[in-house]
Order: C-alpha cells, then structure tokens, then sequence
C-alpha cells in the first residue's frame, strides 16, 4: 500500500514502459473537462441572456399597458369636448340623423333570370 501511494505520488505511470496508454486517458480526461467547462460557460451566457430578455419583455408589457390606458382616456368623449373646446369648436346639441341612400338604378338581371323571361 505504502509503495503503491509513493509510486503515484512520484508519478511513475507516466514514465513506465506502457505510460502511453495513460497519457491518452488523461488527454482524454483533460479534453471531457474542457468540453464540460465549454458546456456550462455557454448554459450561463444563455441563461444571462433569458434573464435581460425577460426583463425586456415585462418593461415592454408595462409600457404596453400604459400607452393602452393613456389612449383609452384620449379617446373619451369628455377630453375631446374639451380639447375641441380650445378651438372654440363645441359638441352639438341635436344628436346626429342617419342618412340613407336609395339607389334609383334598375337592377341587372342575371343571364338566368333572362332565359326565363324569354321562354
């Protein structure tokens, strides 16, 4: 035991006579580590990334909200009147009348409609 843990310790599997096949396998253990270390770099920029995106959205959505509530008192008769009131143009008192149009063409008869009147 005492001898095997002073062989590690001096390293000797790398420079015995069948040391190349352990320095693939800690080349191999160095290149999974990279990958690794690569992998979590790239899942921590991507969650940064879904954060501010996140917080963009819920800025856009307030601001969304807000203009919808802004335009929706805009739009009320009330501050209308009295916007319209400034260029001294007032609501009417009488309230409006519909006007409907009669069309006073004769209607054109289908090709159908003909050959029946014809026979």
């Amino acid at each position: 035991m005492k001898n095997g843990v002073y062989s590690l310790l001096r390293a000797k599997f790398l420079v015995n006579d069948d040391a190349l096949k352990n320095w693939k396998f800690i080349v191999f253990l160095l290149l999974l580590a990279m990958i690794m270390i690569a992998n979590n770099h790239r899942y921590d920029v991507k969650n940064y990334r879904i954060a501010d995106l996140t917080n963009i959205i819920k800025a856009k959505r307030s601001e969304f909200v807000d203009k919808r509530s802004e335009l929706m008192k805009l739009k009320m008769e009330s501050t209308v009147a009295e916007k319209m009131e400034k260029r001294e143009i007032f609501p009417a008192n009488v309230p409006p009348t519909k006007i409907v149009v009669k069309n006073n063409k004769k209607e054109t008869k289908s090709f159908i409609d003909k050959l029946k009147l014809w026979q």
